[in-house]
């Protein structure tokens, strides 16, 4: 004979138990989304636009 208890505790048990492997499945989806969008390690990061090099137009001390 169950329990009506027992029955509740296991049916909130099975929940859980697919609440976190649902949630485990979004975070790594999330991880990998993460990962392909991050550039390569041996990107080259060097800022070379030309505001960086000569500083902003608004800087008139060089005259």
């Amino acid at each position: 004979m169950t329990d009506a208890k027992t029955d509740a505790k296991d049916a909130r048990t099975e929940r859980l138990k697919a609440a976190l492997r649902q949630n485990l499945r979004r975070r790594k989806a999330q991880d990998r989304g993460r990962t392909e969008t991050r550039p390569a390690p041996d990107a080259d990061r060097s800022c070379t636009s030309e505001a960086a090099i000569n500083g902003p137009d608004s800087d008139k001390s060089g005259l």
